[in-house]
């Protein structure tokens, strides 16, 4: 028996030693990272996509500068391609939880020892009440409510009732628990998350990590429940409001990144950072303004962009117009669209008449008769005369599917406008865009680039603060080794969201890995800077 004591009481001293490791004689709050290394198959599988519904509600903020979106667009991943995590503790004593630090959601969750059903519970770690002394049920469980893709409750908002998260490939059931939980050496005291009892499909059956720590703002927290970061500024655990993040690009280094609560490592920094303020409650989301391909606009943000700044995903999306014109640039496989060559071989003339005639890019699809919405309805009489004209000779039947018609109509108009920007002439831009009608990215998997080609390649600036920040081709590409080959994939996927919420970009590891990041909750800002 005593032999059993001892042993108990050794495993919960080293467990201890473990999270006291954390300490830092500076008073930061360190997390160390652990990075998984991604195949072909967890690329290709990872998804970005969007919902439609109410996603942020007015929560009582004052700052004026802000909007609150009653609807809009509600901003869905997977975790597939996730790469960065680290741990935390749930319980008294600690149970420990690979955790992924995300700032695209805003609840904490992990596996239930109640997860009976779903294999993925079996392979992870799980959270045993009973074994706990400080866990704290939350209310009574009867008539199952969901909080689905709108992050809203349908009906009572009892937070002991069942619900469901959304992610880009399905979802995860569970109910709400209350129980400390340590992050580093901070115990933050009665944190309200979620048991996770079901996890949809695959999506977190061959993860590394057992759950998410989501560090968004608390209007898109499902159940409404507060964020761990909110916790740790309410009861004083932290001196400053603020959490950094520096991701090591090294492939070879044993340490994946570090983040840190309160504060900043300077050690992790190059120069100053660049400030922006916080544009939208809910997610991290900036204004970006024009993306260049080498010194070339891409157009559809020189007047600013929505941007999500993500920690829960690898990549960089944004809209197919702007992907299609780097997946040309840089020679990425893309999806030749039969659709997208027929409009511009249809069209492209009088599209080049209204643009040449100052007629409003936003009229010409509708006035063409390939979109049923029209932009303006300021309609000149040249534009009267083309569409008349053009819609006698081609238009006297519309095909059925005319939403993807009008997307197409729209982004060629959105390529010649760019063009002629450029004062390029008329042959050369048609052959232009028949060229990116073949780059189309592949949104149900990644563009595959030449490998031997990456040296020649553009770097891809985002502005941010009127600020440049680059990327180069190593560090925009992301090279796998599968069967003992190197194959590169490009670091840009698509995102289409419409206005007003959008066009929208998620700048995800891929950027964050080159800028260290710092999220400044009290002032509501984002700052950049070069990493070390």
């Amino acid at each position: 028996m005593r032999i059993k004591l001892l042993s108990l009481a050794i495993c919960l001293w080293g467990l201890l030693c473990t999270f006291a490791s954390n300490v830092s004689p500076d008073g930061l709050v360190r997390i160390g990272l652990k990075r998984r290394h991604l195949d072909l198959d967890t690329i290709n599988g990872a998804r970005i996509t969007r919902g439609e519904g109410i996603h942020v509600k007015d929560s009582g903020h004052t700052n004026s500068k802000l909007g609150y979106l009653k609807e809009g667009v509600v901003y869905l991943k997977n975790y597939i391609d996730t790469q960065y995590y680290g741990e935390i503790a749930i319980g008294s004593p600690p149970q420990s939880f690979a955790v992924v630090f995300d700032t695209g959601s805003a609840n904490l969750w992990v596996p239930s020892s109640k997860c009976y059903l779903s294999i993925a519970c079996y392979i992870h770690s799980k959270y045993r009440s009973r074994l706990s002394s400080t866990y704290t049920k939350i209310g009574i469980q009867f008539n199952s409510i969901q909080c689905d893709h709108n992050h809203m409750f349908y009906g009572d908002s009892d937070l002991g009732k069942y619900c469901k998260i959304p992610y880009g490939s399905g979802s995860i059931y569970g109910f709400f628990s209350q129980d400390n939980t340590r992050v580093g050496d901070l115990v933050i005291k009665n944190q309200v998350f979620v048991e996770v009892t079901r996890e949809g499909l695959f999506t977190f059956l061959f993860s590394q990590f057992d759950g998410i720590l989501g560090l968004g703002f608390q209007d898109i927290a499902v159940g409404g429940v507060t964020p761990v970061w909110y916790n740790m500024m309410q009861q004083g655990l932290v001196s400053k409001q603020i959490f950094s993040f520096w991701l090591n690009q090294d492939p070879n280094s044993k340490v994946g990144g570090e983040i840190i609560f309160g504060g900043v490592d300077w050690t992790h920094v190059r120069g100053e950072h660049t400030y922006v303020p916080v544009t939208e409650y809910g997610y991290w989301q900036i204004e970006v303004g024009d993306i260049l391909i080498a010194n070339n606009s891409t157009g559809i943000c020189e007047n600013g962009c929505a941007a999500i700044v993500d920690t829960g995903t690898s990549f960089l999306a944004g809209p197919t117009s702007v992907v299609a014109q780097i997946n040309h640039a840089i020679g990425a496989d893309g999806i030749v669209s039969m659709e997208c060559k027929d409009i511009a071989s249809k069209y492209r003339d009088i599209i080049w008449e209204y643009l040449t005639s100052s007629i409003q890019p936003e009229q010409t699809c509708f006035e063409i008769g390939l979109c049923s919405y029209n932009t303006s309805q300021n309609v000149s009489p040249l534009n009267q005369s083309l569409v008349k004209d053009q819609k006698t000779r081609k238009m006297k039947k519309l095909p059925s599917d005319e939403s993807i018609l009008c997307t197409f109509c729209e982004m060629t108009v959105f390529w010649i406008q760019v063009e002629l920007k450029k004062k390029k002439e008329k042959d050369k831009i048609f052959k232009y865009i028949d060229e990116l009608c073949e780059k189309l990215p592949n949104p149900k998997g990644k563009s595959l680039i030449n490998c031997d080609t990456i040296a020649t390649m553009p770097d891809i600036s985002f502005t941010i603060g009127n600020k440049s920040f680059p990327l180069s081709p190593e560090q925009y590409i992301v090279k796998i080794e599968e069967n003992y080959t190197t194959i590169c994939v490009s670091g840009f996927v698509p995102l289409d969201v419409p206005p007003p919420q959008g066009p929208l970009w998620v700048l995800g590891d891929i950027f964050l890995g080159v800028y260290h990041t710092i999220f400044d909750g009290g002032n509501l800002r984002i700052g950049f800077a070069r990493s070390a």
